[in-house]
């Protein structure tokens, strides 16, 4: 009997390669488990089911004639329901959305891989917000502890992991919305450097913020993902040439240079936040790494972060538009009046909140002259209740790789005092993205591995 909640994509493939079990067979262990366990955890919007077993018997006949597409072929992956996939509804988290005639660019890149497409997955509506608890889908619930959130707005893509209902799934991330729940969840989580993942075929919520990026279970998963979904895309704006960013030449952990850019103190953080990052902090340093002091240019979180969200608004209204006028019911209260706030907004109001984040960008790209690597926890919480209110801060430590365009990735690195899953952030040099996995990878055995959640 397979139990494919105990095997990462990389473990999964090959035991696909070595004949342990076929495509087919992975597949229904996956379904076995939603149809047992989904019910509690109202992780998918759309299951694929029957499209998704075509898929794998053509991945299995692929592979009996040893033309295997990909190490991700036959894998089951899970997409945020912002992302089109043909023919499926795109909701973005709404009440509907659009049916898409055509993949987004990182869909057709794991189709051509071989993947199979076993859903859509819940998210926070328009992806503006990081709990999915959404009014139109329900809430996802956190694996490790229901009731709870898995965060957002990716929180179906954890979830789905997190149960052991994929193998990998795809988020998207603006100020944190793919590490977040990847931290809340006791997953990893990337954010590649802006622009070397295309977002074409993504419903925007902030062009110059969002990314999109792989939720799994180990840093090498994270490699794996990342060299199937970069790629220049001549159809995005916001698309670079990977050119050597995926390189990993010379990296060690004797003699890395890194630094933690915030003072940890001027930030609410829940209990044992700080203290588990200051273990880990102090493991680097004995396996000969070096902590350098600097900082980024500000340390002004809360100004940062509503400056991100401010654009956020006024780029999601303007991205919605036509949505919004032609059907505004199927959007929320809140959603709505988020996005108006936002196209209202003076110019003079979004031209300074745009050059103040184009200047904390830069000057925190300047950081790695100095550096090879900046830490901080993911979070200044763990998940938290659905009936509390959510704290303002989630995205104060995530929110500063989106506005300087730098990869950065969540590793579980513990559990809280109360039991939740907490993360350990890694940022990297821009377009050094196979450097900062390389890192990932050396620093994860030093962590503590934490159990699959038991649902």
């Amino acid at each position: 009997m397979i139990d494919p909640a105990n095997l990462d994509i990389t473990g999964t493939a090959e035991a696909l390669a070595a004949g342990d079990f076929t495509a087919e067979d992975l597949l229904r262990a996956y379904l076995a488990r939603i149809e047992r366990y989904e019910a509690g955890m109202n992780c998918f919007i759309t299951l694929l089911e029957e499209p998704a077993l075509e898929q794998a018997r053509a991945s299995d006949a692929r592979r009996a004639k040893g033309e295997r597409l990909s190490p991700l072929d036959g894998i089951p992956i899970a997409l945020k329901d912002n992302i089109d996939l043909a023919g499926v509804p795109t909701t973005n988290g709404m009440a509907r959305f659009r049916t898409p005639v055509r993949d987004a660019a990182i869909t057709q890149r794991l189709r051509d891989a071989g993947a199979v497409f076993l859903g859509k997955v819940n998210m926070h509506e328009g992806a503006l917000g990081a709990t999915t608890n959404n009014p139109h889908h329900g809430a996802a619930q956190n694996p490790w502890r229901p009731g709870f959130t898995p965060g957002g707005s990716s929180g179906g893509s954890a979830v789905a992991v997190a149960a052991g209902f994929c193998a990998g799934a795809l988020g998207t991330d603006t100020m944190g919305s793919v590490r977040l729940p990847a931290s809340y969840c006791g997953l990893v989580g990337l954010k590649a450097t802006q622009g070397l993942i295309s977002t074409r075929g993504v419903v925007p919520l902030s062009y110059g913020l969002d990314h999109v990026g792989p939720i799994c279970r180990s840093s090498r998963d994270l490699s794996l993902m990342l060299a199937i979904l970069v790629g220049h895309d001549p159809e995005s704006t916001e698309s670079i040439h990977p050119h050597r960013a995926l390189r990993t030449k010379g990296v060690t952990l004797q003699g890395l240079r890194f630094s933690v850019p915030l003072n940890l103190a001027a930030v609410a953080c829940g209990p044992g936040i700080r203290e588990n990052f200051e273990a880990h902090l102090a493991a680097l340093e004995r396996q000969g790494a070096v902590q350098v002091d600097l900082r980024f240019p500000t340390q002004d979180c809360t100004g940062t972060r509503r400056a991100g969200l401010l654009i956020s608004e006024a780029e999601a209204g303007h991205a919605l538009e036509a949505e919004l006028l032609a059907h505004p019911d199927d959007f929320s209260d809140e959603f709505r009046q988020n996005l108006e706030y936002g196209r209202s907004a003076p110019a003079h109001r979004l031209v300074a909140a745009q050059r103040q984040l184009l200047t904390v960008g830069q000057r925190a790209r300047k950081l790695f002259d100095e550096v090879d690597l900046l830490l901080l926890p993911t979070a200044p919480q763990a998940a938290f209740s659905h009936s509390d209110k959510a704290p303002v801060n989630q995205a104060d430590f995530t929110q500063w790789a989106n506005h300087s365009g730098c990869p950065a990735l969540s590793l579980p690195c513990g559990l809280s005092p109360d039991g939740m899953p907490l993360g350990l952030q890694l940022l990297g040099q821009h377009r050094a993205d196979g450097r900062l996995l390389a890192m990932a990878e050396l620093i994860e055995p030093l962590l503590p591995e934490l159990p699959m959640p038991a649902l």
